[in-house]
């Protein structure tokens, strides 16, 4: 549209230079034939005419002297001077006018032909205003006139020339602008003024909507707009309410700020606070009192009770202004007690009693996880099968507004059990209700279940046993949003009354909990409360309740009242009733432990720990050659039996025994010897450490009362103690290479070899004498002094051995194993004895007894070879006494001292320090263990201890808050 504008606009100005040459040649006749000569040709190809103002402009001024034309006299130029300045202004006014016209009807046809080619755009009419535009579009339009004209004023001294001229072409201007702006408000064309230009916009008229459509749409529309500006209206005022109440909160922050800033003399808030942190406080020291006193229940305190799924948990959220616990449909969720202390604060948090995280209660993932960690809680402290515990579990909220007191949900009372409960349950959780309502200072918050029948309840009865007169009792019921829909207002009435119920009660109030919705804020409950409050029929005129009955802020500022009230009454009495116990624990221990400071566990158990520590240091200063004696003594111990067993004797009984000792021993070093030369060292440090402590048993300032926790902590570190892994494969390798040698350096190594060779068979031969012992029974002579008698077995065994000693007679060298005509022989002599036995008893009998034999002769031999050694040095193995055993054995006593050494190295450098953080790792689990410390740490000097200092901590925390009470008041 643009490019066609600009198109008419460079003909129009074209046609208007050309006209206003032929005026000027009219008006002057000096110049009348000027159209009709030729310009030079030179610079312009053939030289044809040309409507350029700036060639005819060249030519008036230079003439053609070609054709014999002179220069015009000097009043002629003055002339033609003017004529061209009025040339110049009327050539402005025809270029602008030529621009309004022609553009115009061009514009005008042009749009007629691009309309036709337009899609449907009838959806437009809802869209586009009506009649308003088209005023405004005329308006615009004779502004722009105004400006044209106003633009193309021309200079007072050229109306002089062509004042009659310039008259007459203005009214032929406003004749074509006049007849433009009806022709383009028929034509519904709106031509709008901008900053910069001029733009071309269509318009409703232009797209043939109707008067009567467009009144009708016109009317819907404005229907729709009165109906959007109603919603504004209502969400306006919606987010001013918000706003003024947060405002309200910022007030309320700013002044928690204030005082947490200031931090002058102490506030009355401030004072609140901590009154109820340091209740709170005696609560807790009281709730792991465990004596024959029952002190710890005369406190008052605040105890929720109600049936199951009767909204108790839901009116404790109201008072504490956030939902901290978790949900569930039907199932039940308290398990557990759970004491929630309230107090004022600047912010809105939750803490554990045994934990130092802050819970944001603003925050939804807060809270969730705070309602997470309730229920983990609560599932784990129920133990062995049971379905409800009495382990409290102890919580406080903190927040701007919080009435403070001390509340304690419990489990919901149930009527009827289910399959997955344990079969006590409901007993459990009446004895438990019983328990803590039966505190004569207890304050009893009876829920009652508004939207079902009176009747059906089982907590009234309860509360009415253990608070007849309701001196202590304060009744709610809930849902009441649903009990009016239900219930007859004279009946709630009289529950609100006292007058259903035989209970009495010290007030009835009447809560909304809730819209049974999951996700709904502690906000929006108590909004839809007050809402609900303020429209229900019961708040009419002739309404059944009073207003001060109704609403969680009343009721939480009510249960308030009454709990300070009651702590003030009873505070007094509970302190000095304690002092009185206290009394009593310290006369008993100066009677009983006059010259010991009463110590509690943990500072027995401190004390215990820096001993065994103690020991562990100790151990790292055991001499080098103790170590040496006590790892040597225990590698032996652990490997003499696979010596003689797999080695010694089997090859004793092959042809060739040193290439036999050199096959055992090697697959020996490669497989079990260096595990086992592990489990020594192991057991050799264990014996030490364990020595060390009964060491420290048997000095002066031994105090038995740390024997049992000392041994414990020994065992169990001991326990998980192991040797490094890597160890085994160094001492692969150190024994293979030990084991490679075979010959005896000099006769020290020679003498100690004969040495150890005798102890050791010394040593099998007495466990094989006690063996033949318990098979063939006492001598003679015992039998004679210590009056024993043989058995029938240990008889035969006898008449046995007499015929094998016969065979060992004859044959001194005889093999390990028993043919079978020697089998034989020696059952046929035994028959003719009438002794009747089978060929495995002869064996069993044999293999003691050729063991006997075979040791008597290793160690006759090993006598022998005392002082064969210059001879086993010249001659070797042909060496006339045969004295293999003695170089095997000096074989295996180099093994044993290069691996005792080893090992001592491994214990000094790496295990002992190793044990040392596995006693401390165990230490600090002891630590953590109540129940293991309670158990290890016993006895009536600790627990009487323990009670001491208990009860004296709860008479000074009562004292402290009585101080600060007095100061309140």
């Amino acid at each position: 549209m643009l490019r066609i504008y600009q198109n008419t606009y460079r003909r129009t100005a074209r046609k208007a230079v050309v006209y206003s040459t032929k005026v000027a040649c009219c008006n002057h006749s000096t110049l009348c034939n000027i159209t009709g000569h030729q310009r030079s040709s030179r610079g312009h190809g053939n030289g044809s005419t040309n409507g350029n103002g700036r060639h005819h402009e060249e030519f008036l001024l230079a003439g053609n002297p070609a054709r014999g034309w002179q220069m015009p006299p000097p009043s002629r130029g003055y002339g033609m001077l003017v004529v061209r300045i009025l040339r110049g202004a009327l050539k402005l006014r025809y270029l602008v006018l030529g621009g309004a016209i022609g553009g115009g009807v061009t514009l005008n046809k042009k749009y007629e032909d691009w309309k036709d080619g337009l899609p449907d755009m009838k959806w437009l009419q809802d869209a586009l205003p009506q009649g308003e535009r088209w005023s405004q579009f005329s308006q615009n339009l004779i502004e722009v006139g105004s400006l044209v004209k106003t633009a193309i004023d021309i200079d007072p001294k050229l109306k002089q020339l062509g004042e009659d001229k310039l008259s007459e072409w203005r009214t032929w201007f406003d004749s074509r602008l006049e007849d433009a702006i009806e022709a383009a408000d028929y034509q519904g064309v709106q031509i709008v003024e901008t900053k910069d230009d001029l733009k071309a916009k269509t318009t409703v008229a232009a797209l043939g909507i109707t008067t009567d459509e467009s009144r009708k749409k016109y009317e819907k529309l404005q229907s729709q707009v009165e109906t959007l500006q109603t919603e504004i209206m209502n969400v306006q005022i919606k987010y001013q309410k918000e706003l003024e109440k947060m405002e309200k909160e910022n007030r309320e922050l700013r002044q928690q700020f204030l005082i947490l800033k200031t931090n002058k003399r102490t506030s009355a808030k401030k004072i609140k606070k901590s009154l109820i942190d340091m209740y709170s406080e005696v609560l807790d020291e009281l709730s792991g009192y465990d004596t024959g006193y029952t002190m710890a229940d005369h406190l008052p305190r605040v105890v929720v009770v109600g049936d199951q799924s009767s909204g108790k948990t839901s009116v404790l959220e109201s008072i504490a202004k956030a939902r901290i616990f978790p949900r569930g449909s039907g199932e039940m969720m308290t398990r557990a007690p759970v004491k929630v202390t309230l107090a004022e604060g600047p912010y809105h948090v939750a803490q554990f009693r045994d934990s130092e995280r802050e819970y944001d209660l603003t925050k939804e993932s807060d809270l969730a996880e705070l309602r997470r960690e309730v229920e983990f809680r609560m599932r784990a402290s129920v133990r062995g099968g049971k379905t409800v515990s009495n382990e409290v579990i102890a919580m406080t909220v903190k927040g701007p507004g919080l009435q403070r007191m001390v509340l304690v949900d419990l489990p919901g009372i149930i009527s009827t059990m289910t399959v997955d409960m344990a079969s006590d349950t409901k007993d459990s959780i009446h004895q438990m209700t019983r328990h803590y309502m039966s505190n004569p200072n207890a304050i009893i918050l009876c829920i009652q279940d508004g939207s079902v029948d009176a009747e059906r309840s089982n907590v009234t009865d309860l509360v009415m046993q253990c608070d007849p007169l309701g001196r202590r009792t304060i009744f709610v019921l809930t849902k009441v949003d649903l009990a009016e829909e239900l219930a007859d207002p004279d009946r709630i009435r009289k529950i609100l009354s006292g007058k259903l119920f035989p209970m009495k009660a010290l007030g009835y109030y009447a809560v909304v909990t809730g819209r049974g919705r999951k996700d709904d804020s502690i906000d929006a409950i108590r909004q839809y409360e007050e809402d609900f409050f303020k429209n229900s029929k019961l708040f009419h005129r002739r309404g059944v309740i009073m207003p001060h009955q109704v609403t969680s802020r009343n009721l939480s500022l009510a249960v308030s009242d009454r709990f300070w009230k009651m702590v003030r009454e009873t505070i007094e009495q509970q302190a000095d009733a304690f002092k009185a116990t206290r009394f009593n624990l310290e006369t008993e221990w100066k009677n009983n432990f006059p010259r010991l400071r009463e110590s509690g566990r943990d500072e027995l158990f401190d004390k215990a720990k820096g001993e065994i520590l103690d020991e562990v240091v100790t151990l790292s200063q055991i001499s080098a050659k103790k170590w040496d004696d006590a790892l040597t003594s225990k590698l032996w111990e652990k490997l003499s039996n696979y010596v003689f067993e797999n080695i010694y004797l089997p090859a004793a009984q092959s042809d060739s025994f040193n290439t036999m000792v050199d096959i055992k021993l090697r697959q020996w070093a490669e497989q079990a010897l260096p595990a086992k030369s592990v489990e020594a060292g192991w057991e050799a440090l264990q014996n030490e450490f364990l020595s060390l402590m009964d060491r420290a048993k048997k000095s002066q300032d031994h105090d038995g009362i740390f024997d049992h926790l000392k041994a414990a902590v020994v065992d169990e570190a001991i326990r998980r103690h192991s040797w490094e892994d890597k160890a085994i494969d160094m001492l692969r390798v150190i024994q293979l290479n030990t084991l490679e040698d075979r010959f005896v350096h000099d006769k020290s190594e020679w003498d100690q070899a004969v040495k150890f060779l005798e102890s050791s068979v010394n040593a099998k031969l007495v466990q094989t004498e006690e063996t033949l012992g318990q098979m063939f029974g006492p001598g003679q002579w015992r039998r004679l002094t210590h009056w024993q008698y043989l058995t029938q077995d240990q008889q035969k065994r006898r008449s046995v051995r007499g015929e094998l000693d016969k065979i060992l007679k004859n044959d001194s060298k005889h093999l390990p194993t028993l043919s079978y005509d020697e089998l034989t022989t020696v059952r046929k002599n035994l028959q003719r004895d009438n002794v009747d036995v089978d060929t495995d008893y002869i064996r069993q009998t044999w293999f003691p007894v050729y063991r006997k034999h075979f040791l008597q002769q290793a160690l006759q031999r090993a006598r022998d070879c005392r002082k064969a050694y210059y001879l086993y040095t010249q001659q070797g193995a042909e060496c006339e006494i045969s004295c293999s055993d003695v170089v095997l054995f000096w074989r295996i006593q180099q093994v044993i001292k290069i691996t005792g050494n080893a090992l001592r190295q491994q214990v000094i450098n790496r295990e002992a320090r190793r044990l040392d953080k596995e006693i401390k790792a165990v230490l600090d689990e002891f630590s953590d263990d109540e129940e293991k410390k309670a158990h290890l740490l016993t006895g009536k000097r600790v627990l009487l201890a323990e009670e001491l200092i208990k009860v004296r901590q709860i008479q000074e925390k009562l004292e402290e808050f009585i101080n600060s009470l007095n100061q309140e008041k």
